[in-house]
């Protein structure tokens, strides 16, 4: 077996027996195995998507060290580390560590596994039923009290059809709630970087505005991109056009008419930062921190008129924190406000071959 270093030079290091290799793949969790040195000659293929090596090299200290403890005292070790999702943001991985000495010393075996990830899901799920007994009460006290005056007013066809009409928006309301209750549930409960795929950042944006245009040219305003990007991102596909979506609708949906919506993609650091800039009401600085909590609306009759559920930018950041990324925001009151989500550019990692 041969591990390619960056620049192309080669060690040859011992031959893994292939019923370990097979066993290895079959595995629930991440595998690793390490040479002398810390040479990785064997991995899942679900490490990449860690963040533990990068150019080949162990990234935690604290997994560095368990490793060195079991080269010195060959015997396993057992322990709990953390890893973050990216190279900013505060999303972390949370893993259960086993590492064990497979030829005196010699190779050294690392099994992670995130066993707090059902711990952290059944809490939020508590949290989460809290939030929407009490967000759902609305629209359907709305549509009991509004089809008891349809009753009453049967003799009346034009009450009729104006209660109607109103029931016909409480509906909508309630279905677009369930359907973003259901979008968030998904997100909170899921890892997109376990079965993560390469999308580019322009195919994202683009999708996006796609999605929005039509409310966009309903409300006379101009949606734009001029620019285009190379850059690639790891992660789910349908999760990251969401977040993208639901921060240009936002941007939509609090703009006067007639105004400009511009998106812009620029990359530093090894991050991508995905622009999005209203001409809009702005936001009280008083209010950046809040507008990310579950149902938190800056102005909700706003949100009434428009049809805001108040969870389109608490999705955007559990998103961005999955994939190993953030949420910003800049805004002036009545000047106009700007959110940008910033997500680490995706580059392949080095290849270990046989």
């Amino acid at each position: 077996m041969k591990f390619r270093r960056a620049d192309s030079e080669q060690i040859q290091v011992r031959e893994l027996p292939e019923m370990l290799i097979e066993t290895l793949k079959q595995l629930d969790g991440h595998a690793l195995v390490l040479a002398n040195g810390e040479i990785p000659i064997f991995m899942t293929s679900s490490i990449d998507q860690l963040g533990i090596l990068k150019d080949g090299k162990i990234q935690s200290p604290e997994l560095l060290a368990t490793v060195r403890v079991v080269r010195r005292t060959n015997s396993k070790q057992v322990g709990k580390i953390e890893i973050p999702r990216g190279p900013i943001g505060e999303g972390k991985h949370e893993l259960t560590v086993k590492v064990i000495s497979l030829t005196d010393g010699d190779l050294v075996l690392v099994l992670l596994s995130d066993e707090s990830e059902a711990q952290r899901v059944d809490e939020v799920r508590r949290d989460f039923v809290a939030n929407i007994s009490h967000e759902l009460k609305t629209p359907i006290g709305a549509l009991s009290l509004l089809s008891e005056a349809v009753l009453g007013a049967k003799d009346d066809p034009n009450s009729v059809a104006k209660f109607a009409t109103r029931m016909q928006s409480e509906a909508k309301r309630l279905t677009d709630l369930v359907q973003e209750i259901i979008n968030l549930s998904r997100v909170q409960d899921s890892d997109p970087l376990q079965l993560a795929q390469e999308v580019g950042v322009e195919y994202l944006v683009r999708e996006a505005i796609d999605q929005c245009q039509i409310t966009a040219d309903n409300r006379h305003i101009t949606v734009t991109y001029p620019e285009s990007t190379t850059a690639v991102v790891l992660g789910d596909r349908d999760q990251l056009i969401m977040a993208i979506h639901n921060l240009v609708e936002n941007a939509i949906n609090y703009s006067p008419e007639n105004t400009k919506v511009s998106i812009s993609t620029t990359i530093e650091d090894g991050v991508v930062n995905i622009a999005i800039t209203d001409q809009g009401i702005g936001i009280s600085e008083a209010e950046h921190d809040r507008i990310f909590e579950r149902f938190y609306r800056v102005d909700p009759a706003r949100s009434r008129q428009t049809g805001g559920t108040g969870l389109g930018l608490s999705i955007v950041k559990h998103v961005a924190s999955k994939h190993g990324g953030e949420v910003k925001i800049w805004s002036v009151e009545n000047v106009g406000s700007t959110f940008s989500l910033r997500l680490p550019v995706y580059v392949k990692p080095i290849e270990i071959s046989q």
